[in-house]
């Protein structure tokens, strides 16, 4: 079990050394965290994976799973700029596990999706990320004043989202976006308003996804709704999409979206640094230009910094929660 906090800790753990435990109210979590920090990526991971992480200057840094120190699950862990060469001036922004990157089938039938906050959205073949440098190497050219945002693996069939803080979203195909190399900048996903706007998230959508397909977005101050994918036209990349959630002064600038089913739970921090987790399941399905509904109650200074979806263990039920 590979854990990876908030803060950037991260560890390496027996899976049979995880229990599930009954949970006594929803948001239990939050009020449990130390120093504030807690797990925002839990993978299932064989010692041979390699975990890839970008950062937000665009450099892609190389992580064998035996390379990661173990910990007792109740461990703080080792902090990630520890054990790759990172420069003090950047900072990890997504992470990708990658299960072989010496089985040649299924390295060439994966790609690397990413995206910028100024709406630049890049594929590239994962081939192009299969020989790891102790130094790193340059995923993307980033322009001046953008920096990158997101990360995603992609099997070539998914169908690409991004939103922006004025409450605009755009879906289209992933075959819109050519693959391109290491180096380039990349092409226009998403038109941003102007200088205060900038993209909030990217998700790719598996379109043979079994579940009902839902994406999430929440406000800054603490409003946020359900919507189905099939609700977004499509729409040729670079555009300006469509409403995703009504923008008012009472809910406050779009702060995230993220892919939802039923069995997720959500992490949301505030900038008072006061964390809750909800059930999604709790969330009902509403239309697309709507307000949305209150998610969390905040002090008039207080505002959403960040929402997580939480990952849960095969078999975690929804009245239960691994304690890491």
């Amino acid at each position: 079990m590979i854990t990876i906090s908030h803060h950037g800790y991260i560890k390496r753990t027996p899976a049979d050394e995880y229990r599930l435990q009954r949970r006594g109210g929803r948001g239990s979590l939050g009020g449990r965290t130390r120093e504030e920090d807690y797990i925002e990526h839990l993978f299932v991971a064989s010692s041979h994976h390699t975990m890839l992480f970008f950062t937000e200057k665009g450099r892609c840094y190389w992580l064998n799973v035996y390379e990661i120190p173990e910990g007792e699950k109740t461990s703080k862990g080792r902090a990630i700029q520890n054990l790759i060469q990172l420069p003090g001036d950047d900072k990890v922004r997504a992470i990708i596990d990658v299960k072989d990157l010496k089985d040649d089938e299924f390295v060439s039938a994966h790609n690397i999706v990413l995206c910028t906050k100024q709406g630049v959205i890049k594929k590239t073949e994962l081939a192009d990320f299969s020989r790891p440098r102790l130094t790193g190497v340059i995923a993307i050219t980033i322009n001046e004043g953008d920096e990158l945002l997101e990360a995603k693996m992609t099997d070539g069939q998914s169908e690409i989202m991004m939103a922006v803080k004025s409450g605009r979203a755009i879906r289209f195909s992933e075959s819109k976006v050519r693959p391109t190399g290491r180096g380039a900048i990349g092409v226009a996903g998403i038109e941003v308003d102007d200088a205060t706007d900038e993209v909030v998230g990217m998700v790719c959508v598996n379109p043979e996804a079994g579940a009902l397909r839902t994406v999430l977005v929440v406000s800054e101050k603490g409003f946020g709704k359900r919507t189905a994918v099939d609700e977004y036209r499509f729409t040729n990349r670079g555009g300006k999409g469509v409403k995703t959630i009504n923008v008012t002064e009472k809910t406050g600038k779009l702060v995230a979206i993220k892919e939802v089913v039923d069995k997720d739970d959500l992490m949301i921090i505030n900038k008072s640094g006061i964390s809750i987790r909800i059930s999604v399941e709790e969330l009902r399905v509403m239309g697309r230009a709507t307000q949305g509904v209150r998610l969390i109650k905040l002090n008039d200074d207080d505002a959403i910094s960040s929402v997580e979806k939480i990952q849960k263990m095969e078999g975690e039920n929804s009245d239960s929660e691994v304690i890491i």
